[in-house]
């Protein structure tokens, strides 16, 4: 490749051109001052630093008392050691606006490598910095969410163990009970951890137990959008209702249906309310005997569930099937006609 001798006016000029057009670019403002820390020139400076900065100013007439302080010393050092050195600064313009910049400072030497001058190159890090602010705000809250779902799990196990009297029967609880938790974490998750409708809460629970047997159920009413602590609850309460049903309810014979409701109701003067319903009609000639009631979950359903929510909670046996009733405050969902 043929190149013009490097002492060519034309060169020069066009390499010059070429450096300042790579600076505006890249978004990148550099200073130049003589060792005496006297501004001579600058490039591309950010509006935020022009409209103080002159040729033949220094540090003190643009920059903060601290800022500047903190410059000298850095520039001195430079000087004195001849190694670049590094600084993060913040600036509030007038409209309280927040930028930070990153300055790199270095020696600038002449072909004897003397120094002649201070170069401090700045780059636009605001970006950045607000970048790491949420990625730090996502990581407080991921770590309280997951202190939620760990005590959640904490009482599920407490409250199995309680009611369970072998280690066979609390494992199979357990893991089904923590599988339920799983897929309504799913949800709320996909949700950016905003929570999960109720019908797709429900349909989330039904799906790897029910099969083909979603003909045998309704659901109906209001889809309210829950938030997270409610979503894995009352998901925990459809898992239970399910696993019960499949066992010894409705869904153990030919001819058991089951409908589920879900109403908000708005009494004036009073705060919005959640019922939700689980209604279970047996087959003909079904019923249950007192020991299969004892196993229908009623921990879970009447206690766990109830006071996470803040709610309230019934099961009753019928001489038909099984009704479950839910109801929990408005701070715990919210309705999106």
């Amino acid at each position: 490749m043929i190149s013009a001798p490097h002492s060519s006016p034309a060169v020069e000029k066009l390499h010059v051109s070429a450096l300042t057009q790579a600076i505006h670019g890249a978004d990148i403002f550099v200073l130049y001052q003589t060792p005496d820390m006297v501004y001579r020139w600058a490039e591309n400076l950010p509006e935020i630093i022009a409209e103080k900065w002159f040729a033949g100013c220094r540090d003190s007439d643009f920059l903060s008392e601290k800022l500047s302080e903190n410059m000298m010393d850095i520039k001195l050092r430079v000087l004195e050691t001849g190694k670049m050195h590094t600084l993060e600064a913040r600036f509030e313009n007038s409209n309280n606006r927040i930028f930070w910049f990153k300055f790199s400072i270095d020696c600038h030497r002449d072909e004897r490598g003397e120094i002649v001058g201070l170069l401090t190159t700045g780059v636009n890090i605001t970006e950045l910095r607000r970048r790491e602010q949420v990625l730090k705000a996502l990581l407080r809250e991921v770590s309280h969410r997951s202190k939620n779902l760990l005590a959640i799990i904490q009482s599920v196990a407490g409250q199995t163990a309680r009611y369970t009297d072998s280690l066979q029967t609390f494992l199979k609880k357990f893991q089904g009970r923590i599988q339920s938790l799983s897929h309504s974490q799913d949800l709320v998750t996909d949700s950016d951890w905003r929570g999960a409708h109720f019908r797709e809460l429900f349909l989330s629970q039904t799906a790897n137990y029910l099969g083909k047997e979603h003909r045998r159920f309704t659901i109906d009413g209001d889809d309210p959008y829950l938030f997270p602590g409610a979503a894995l609850h009352i998901g925990l309460a459809f898992h239970e209702l399910i696993i019960n049903s499949l066992s010894y309810g409705a869904l153990s014979k030919p001819d058991g249906v089951i409908h589920v409701t879900s109403r908000i109701e708005k009494d004036e003067g009073k705060p919005s309310q959640l019922c939700i319903s689980w209604y279970e009609v047996f087959s003909p000639g079904h019923t249950l005997d007192n020991d299969r009631r004892a196993c229908f979950g009623s921990a879970v359903l009447e206690k766990i569930v109830p006071v996470s929510v803040n709610g309230t909670a019934s099961l009753e046996f019928t001489n038909d099937g099984v009704v479950y009733h839910l109801t929990l405050p408005d701070t715990y969902f919210d309705f999106y006609a």
